[in-house]
């Protein structure tokens, strides 16, 4: 088995794309994507959201959701939206979020190299998401969600993917959000064998986005011994220098009982503090900005307080052992109400809103983790601190599935 290979990919039939492409599934709540799909019969949306076509308030995971996108699923199929490549292909895939631009490879790679960590996490997953998605996957018989994965960038093969992106794309939309999604099939089999070779080389692959999806296709692959499809899942594969991560900022209900005097004293003793008199967005790792009681702060971590090993030196995990757990007492992030998270596409502005609502009463922005600091801890085999990334842009659903048969 190689570490990826070609596909036979379900992809919008010519022309239809800008119908079909939808965000990610995990993006949108139900009433959001019952929105976004409102005129629009064949957005990809009705398969990854299927409740949007049962009454408001259905349970998403209901039986009935899974049997709903398996029908919308064969609908598609059958009114001629959706088409299979007759033969195994790659395909290079582009995104642009305004200056931005990556290059990277539609594939799917080995469900064998995933559990054997070639393909490597960073993260936990909760039984109850690996569920939904094991119920989803089985229910169409087909990976719809692709995971987000990073190789270190290499010049041939970085080279190589933008080659092939010169010719005439198959696709080229721009959605609704503004994001370019460019996609090119490649055929040719000398070329197919070569992209093979080049990844096949490589060590190992990253779980940027997508460790619920990853799990849920180990999870199917291990109940269908001797379906070979079923060995691999979806993937889209980027060079890590191209990938974006922006900050996933933390905001706080409360000061646990502190006033804001004796709060900012307390934070004087791991940080050093500064009054400010603009949004702070933090210029490099180790600092932080803070806007509590309409005033912004620059905080520096103080040097002793930086640990050496790759999970603790994260800025996330500086943040939450130095202030948000001996101070304001949320040891468990992932589960702790007191505190939010907002994606740095949001802004500062958000973080502003949260606070002067009344809603929140302390926000934090962060600098954003960086993709080497993500391998580190991916290589030591260790787990980051939950939000710790944002990627951006984002994946569209629905521009090539894959089918396991």
């Amino acid at each position: 088995m190689t570490l990826i290979r070609p596909f036979s990919g379900l992809r919008p039939a010519a022309g239809r794309a800008e119908e079909v492409v939808a965000p990610p599934y995990d993006v949108l709540g139900s009433d959001e994507a019952r929105l976004r799909a409102k005129g629009r019969p064949w957005s990809f949306l009705h398969i990854s959201r299927p409740e949007i076509d049962l009454p408001v308030g259905t349970d998403p995971h209901a039986a009935e959701v899974y049997e709903m996108a398996a029908d919308n699923l064969q609908r598609m199929l059958q009114e001629g939206v959706l088409v299979r490549d007759e033969r195994p292909c790659y395909y290079i895939y582009r995104l642009v979020m305004g200056n931005h631009s990556q290059t990277g490879l539609v594939a799917v790679a080995s469900i064998a190299d995933y559990d054997t960590n070639r393909i490597r996490k960073h993260e936990f997953t909760r039984p109850d998401k690996e569920d939904d998605r094991v119920r989803q996957i089985t229910a169409l018989h087909a990976q719809t969600g692709p995971v987000l994965l990073a190789y270190e960038s290499d010049a041939e093969v970085d080279a190589m993917l933008a080659d092939i992106a010169q010719g005439r794309p198959d696709v080229d939309l721009v959605a609704d959000d503004g994001v370019g999604h460019t996609l090119w099939v490649v055929r040719d089999d000398a070329l197919i064998g070569k992209i093979t070779t080049a990844f096949n080389r490589m060590n190992a692959l990253y779980i940027a986005d997508g460790h619920h999806r990853s799990a849920a296709a180990s999870r199917v692959a291990a109940s269908h011994a001797g379906v070979e499809a079923a060995g691999y899942f979806l993937t889209v594969i980027f060079p890590h220098r191209q990938m974006q991560i922006l900050d996933y900022n933390r905001v706080v209900r409360d000061l646990g009982g502190m006033s804001v005097e004796e709060f900012l004293a307390r934070v004087v003793e791991a940080f050093t503090v500064t009054p400010v008199a603009m949004a702070v967005r933090p210029d490099g790792p180790r600092m932080f900005g803070m806007y509590l009681a309409g005033q912004w702060y620059r905080l520096e971590i103080h040097a002793g307080n930086i640990p050496d090993d790759p999970v603790g030196r994260l800025d996330v995990s500086l943040l939450a052992s130095n202030l948000l757990a001996p101070i304001l007492g949320i040891k468990d992030p992932r589960r702790d109400s007191r505190i939010d998270f907002v994606g740095g596409i949001r802004g500062l502005a958000e973080l502003e809103r949260r606070v002067d609502s009344g809603d929140m009463k302390v926000a934090f922005s962060m600098y954003p983790t960086s993709m080497e600091d993500l391998i580190a801890v991916a290589d030591a085999g260790e787990v980051m601190p939950p939000k710790s990334t944002w990627f951006e842009p984002k994946l569209a659903d629905g521009l090539v599935s894959h089918v396991l048969d």
